[in-house]
């Protein structure tokens, strides 16, 4: 969620070590046998000045000064006597982020974290959806860089990128072995400069020239059918409002009456934009949500002006991932309006709110300030949101994206995971099956040959890594390119023709 409040600035200061404050602890002491309290105590501070010792003398020091000795000497230690701290030039400030990063991680809290300055620009960037790039967002798993969204009117989409692609080759450089910072590094870049970028479609090189440029785009939005809008809201940004305020108008204009709002995939974002669209659907005043704090004090959030009168019916399309400011406006519009179906699976159950604290040195901390509650005063931390339609997706869309090493193969009569997940992408593509196990059987082979010829692959019948990566690329491309294959999206459809 975003935070308002001001920059807080933060003073170490050091303090004696504990040993070294017991020592003159007890010189001090053998001086007090016979003088007085004040005497004695010009006396202590005589000798200390003589002794070359102006700092304050901690006698029983607290938890959190024995703490900050306890790291200053450890910090002291690591960053001077370490044999591997010459290796690092910027050592202390390493190992500060590191003290830092164990200091706010917990297993009652995932979402409490520190952030190095990179780390916050990327949080901001993926939440706001705005960085100057080409547009594309990509699936990274077991070496396999896919192809998974083209953002709408981006250098990607212009250049003719598709879903489904994968990423091979960035200015000439192989991306086999590269983490999936290395590529985001390589493709972005300056506003106006170029990139090459050589993507595998369907096991064949195809090679692009793409000029890079700022790329914005939190939500989407049409007309699926008469009076039947459709929009996607991708995560809850600084624009995300005016996005899909935009959209809602559109839509309005060509005679929508009934909306089906996508959440799906949607992680949340900042509370300002949930109010915000939260607005569009409920009326001025109402409670969006409350906010429960530490101490048992409650703020509440209202709906502002703005709310569009023309929609009748909703449904809410929701999945697994559907969390935060997302699971805010599903639990919102549920209790605040009579017209709204959730349709999907159940969601993530994110019920807390986070605020982002930032330093000088561009680094930041996010940390939980309260728990989220409905208007009602319902949570749904951990537990989620049970949707009203429950409609599972193929079951190919819940696998885990791999890719098989070079050299291995599958045949008939093999049993593995592989086979399973292609058994799955090729009845997702329509592609007769007579089972879906992972036992490599003869009608698995006559559908991969099926396939390969259809794709202008060698036929053979063989699961290696080029068919197997063409069948993943395909079930991508099917995905993305439309939503035939969207169970969900057409059962919500068909809900609202209903009623």
């Amino acid at each position: 969620m975003k935070n308002d409040d001001k920059k807080v600035r933060i003073k170490l200061e050091r303090h004696i070590w504990p040993d070294e404050a017991h020592r003159i602890e007890d010189k001090r002491n053998k001086r007090l046998v016979t003088v007085f309290v004040i005497v004695s105590m010009l006396f202590v501070f005589v000798v200390g000045w003589l002794i070359g010792s102006a700092r304050p003398i901690i006698i029983n020091p607290t938890p959190e000064q024995q703490t900050e000795s306890k790291l200053d000497k450890i910090l002291g230690i690591m960053s001077n006597n370490w044999y591997f701290a010459k290796d690092d030039e910027k050592i202390v400030d390493h190992l500060l982020d590191q003290a830092l990063y164990g200091m706010t991680s917990n297993e009652v809290d995932p979402h409490t974290t520190y952030l190095s300055s990179d780390e916050l620009q990327y949080f901001m960037q993926s939440i706001n959806m705005n960085f100057v790039g080409i547009g594309v967002q990509y699936i990274s798993s077991d070496g396999l860089n896919m192809i998974d969204r083209v953002f709408k009117n981006s250098p990607a989409e212009e250049a003719g990128v598709l879903p489904g692609d994968i990423i091979n080759k960035i200015d000439g450089v192989s991306v086999e072995g590269l983490t999936s910072d290395d590529i985001k590094d390589m493709v972005r870049g300056e506003e106006g400069s170029k990139v090459v970028i050589e993507f595998l479609r369907q096991g064949t090189p195809i090679e692009l020239e793409i000029t890079r440029r700022e790329v914005y785009g939190t939500a989407n939005g049409k007309m699926v059918e008469d009076g039947i809008g459709y929009i996607e809201i991708y995560q809850f940004g600084d624009s995300t409002a005016e996005e899909v305020g935009a959209y809602l108008q559109d839509l309005t204009d060509s005679g929508m009456t009934k909306l089906i709002i996508d959440l799906r995939d949607n992680g949340g974002g900042y509370l300002d934009a949930l109010v915000d669209i939260a607005s569009y659907f409920v009326d001025k005043n109402e409670i969006v949500m409350k906010q429960e704090y530490a101490d048992g004090t409650i703020r509440e959030s209202y709906a502002k002006e703005g709310k569009f009168t023309n929609i009748d019916e909703i449904v809410i399309l929701v999945n697994e991932n559907t969390a935060s400011a997302s699971e805010v406006l599903t639990l919102t519009l549920e209790e605040l309006r009579d017209d709204v179906t959730v349709l999907g699976t159940t969601t993530y159950g994110k019920g807390t709110v986070q605020i982002t604290q930032p330093f000088e040195d561009g680094s930041a901390l996010k940390y939980t300030t309260s728990k989220w509650l409905s208007p009602s005063g319902k949570s749904i931390n951990g537990v989620g949101i049970v949707p009203d339609v429950e409609i599972r997706l193929h079951d190919v869309l819940y696998e885990s994206y791999v890719t098989l090493e070079e050299g291995m193969e599958f045949k008939i009569d093999q049993v593995s995971n592989y086979v399973k997940i292609i058994q799955e992408g090729l009845d997702f593509l329509d592609y007769s099956i007579d089972r879906k196990d992972g036992y490599f059987d003869k009608s698995t082979e006559t559908a991969i040959k099926k396939f390969e010829e259809e794709h202008n692959l060698e036929v053979d019948g063989i699961l290696d890594t080029t068919t197997f990566d063409a069948i993943l690329s395909s079930i991508t491309k099917t995905w993305s390119m439309s939503k035939d294959k969207d169970i969900q999206y057409h059962a919500a459809i068909d809900l609202l023709n209903e009623q």
